[in-house]
């Protein structure tokens, strides 16, 4: 399936799992991605959008066709039948409809099936592999990630519980449903529920429309849920609510990064719901920690497990082995066991080291848990930058400029970011004597990524670049100075360059902590505006 949101998609997604296995697409890939993935799959039947402006899926699907020796038939959608007449004239006549023998309409399809029952005879056993997501973002190379139908009917169940789902709730899908959330939180499992669910266009939360109407929608049709990541409820702050009637909210779910906590204070105050923060990932199916809607939710914790999913926190050698269980608040690795677990990748190279101390999934993400059980992410030990939710693969911008003649060593990190929680930023070493500057660097990045989202922010020119024992990057330093460069430039903005002093380091209790010394009496007295602009980032910070 590479569609944007549609109905379609959700006809596709269980009527493929129905007959077959479905695999849903990221269309923002680039064609190679797409063609590897398709043919992982050993796919025969894709779902894609027919030609549309501003859309470049089917030239992409043209691209990767002869890439898929396997791919025997694409059905597409027209998105122009949402359209009104005169305007799909006008598009069809500089856009037509494919006429190839292996492209079909999808709808003029559906409609010659029978709309009462199944046509397929198959049996349905709960371990038949039902769905292949793959991980990953916009960058890097996806991994395929089986789901059997019991996978994703109990994840399904455990959201439907934990979140209190019924059959009176209308939930809002902004999120894209070829990711794990899209298509099982606010699809499976509402869909469980006896639940309505709107779609919110077809691009989503990525329409600069939904965020500036959102409140209206929420209002028009009587929204009680929704999910986004942090970035999704930040932008849904700086839009005035005015007379529009929102008393229908009551929660909202976020996850993808960590949620700063004046984010947090402020919708709640704004909406009068409770937002959840919450934890999943491909490889669980989808949730499998949040905080509980009716109990305490701590800002900062992705909360307690959900029903039937168990976690801890392990302390592992170096070797990726397991030692021993960690303490309370003492800083590892996040483990999950459950139903909703997966059983490994289509690829069985990568599923070396993911099982620790028997059947426990490794997250590769660092956590705590305090006395009451609550989990707290402290880091991850996967290198990857999330900006909004979208996973980028750090290599793929250290590759790029280990390209340029003039760099000898690069490496990429996320910088804290209040609108979309990370931005990728390099750092890198040059040959003696080069005068390369930071501006042609990013100028040669923009020619050698080909994923926007990927382009490095910022490129700082150091003379090293911190290395562990072994020679390896040690990128905890480089997040640890960003972290300092961007905390600077605030407390900067508000107190002038003599009013303070900023540290930050690790710490095994929130991962990273930040000390702040307030000089003078002027710094003292905007402790509050500190406060208030600190807070929108998710760095835990304290006062000396």
């Amino acid at each position: 399936m590479l569609l944007p949101n549609l109905p379609q998609n959700h006809f596709t997604l269980w009527g493929g799992e129905a007959a077959g296995i479905i695999n849903p697409i990221n269309p923002m890939l680039e064609p190679d991605h797409i063609a590897g993935i398709l043919n992982a799959a050993n796919t025969k039947l894709l779902v894609a959008l027919a030609p549309f402006p501003g859309t470049d899926t089917w030239d992409k699907v043209e691209q990767i066709k002869p890439l898929v020796p396997s791919l025997e038939k694409v059905l597409y959608v027209d998105m122009c039948q949402f359209l009104p007449s005169e305007q799909v004239t006008a598009i069809r006549t500089e856009l037509p409809l494919p006429t190839e023998d292996w492209a079909i309409n999808f709808d003029r399809w559906i409609a010659t099936q029978p709309d009462g029952q199944l046509t397929t005879k198959r049996t349905i056993s709960p371990q038949d592999v039902a769905s292949l997501f793959h991980t990953g973002g916009t960058t890097g190379v996806p991994k395929l990630a089986p789901h059997s139908h019991y996978n994703e009917v109990i994840d399904s169940l455990m959201v439907k519980v934990h979140l209190g789902f019924r059959d009176t709730d209308t939930l809002l899908t902004g999120l894209p449903t070829f990711h794990v959330n899209g298509a099982l939180v606010t699809g499976l499992a509402s869909f469980l529920s006896g639940a309505h669910v709107v779609l919110a266009s077809a691009q989503g939360f990525r329409s600069p429309d939904i965020i500036t109407n959102f409140w209206k929608l929420v209002e028009k049709h009587k929204i009680t849920f929704f999910s986004g990541v942090p970035a999704i409820f930040a932008g849904l702050l700086q839009v005035p609510v005015g007379d529009a009637d929102i008393s229908s909210i009551k929660a909202a779910l976020s996850g993808g990064a960590a949620l700063p906590r004046e984010v947090h204070r402020q919708f709640e105050a704004l909406t009068g719901c409770a937002l959840i923060e919450g934890y999943g990932l491909t490889e669980s199916t989808a949730a499998s920690i949040a905080n509980p809607p009716a109990g305490e939710r701590r800002t900062g914790s992705i909360g307690i497990c959900m029903p039937y999913t168990e976690g801890k926190v392990v302390l592992l050698d170096e070797q990726g082995q397991y030692l021993r269980d960690c303490l309370t608040n003492e800083s590892g690795s996040l483990v999950l066991r459950g139903p909703n677990i997966f059983k490994g990748y289509t690829d069985p190279t990568k599923n070396t080291d993911i099982w620790v101390d028997g059947d426990w999934f490794n997250t590769g993400d660092l956590a705590r848990q305090d006395e009451d059980g609550y989990f707290w992410i402290t880091g991850r030990s996967k290198d990857l930058i999330i900006r909004g939710g979208h996973n980028i693969d750090p290599g793929m911008i250290e590759e790029a400029l280990n390209l340029h003649p003039e760099v000898v060593m690069a490496a990429a990190v996320g910088k804290p970011c209040p609108r979309v929680g990370e931005l990728p930023v390099a750092y890198v070493t040059l040959t003696a004597g080069s005068e390369v500057s930071e501006d042609e660097l990013l100028a040669f990045c923009q020619q050698e990524i080909s994923e926007r989202a990927a382009i490095p922010k910022e490129i700082c020119i150091v003379e090293e670049i911190p290395l562990t024992a072994v020679g390896k990057v040690f990128k905890p330093s480089l997040r640890l100075m960003s972290m300092r460069y961007v905390l600077q430039q605030e407390l900067e903005e508000l107190l002038g360059q003599t009013g303070f002093e900023v540290e930050v380091e690790a710490c095994s209790k929130h991962g990273q902590k930040a000390t702040i010394q307030l000089l003078d009496e002027g710094a003292v007295a905007k402790r509050a505006q500190l406060e208030d602009k600190l807070g929108n980032y998710a760095i835990h910070y304290e006062f000396i």
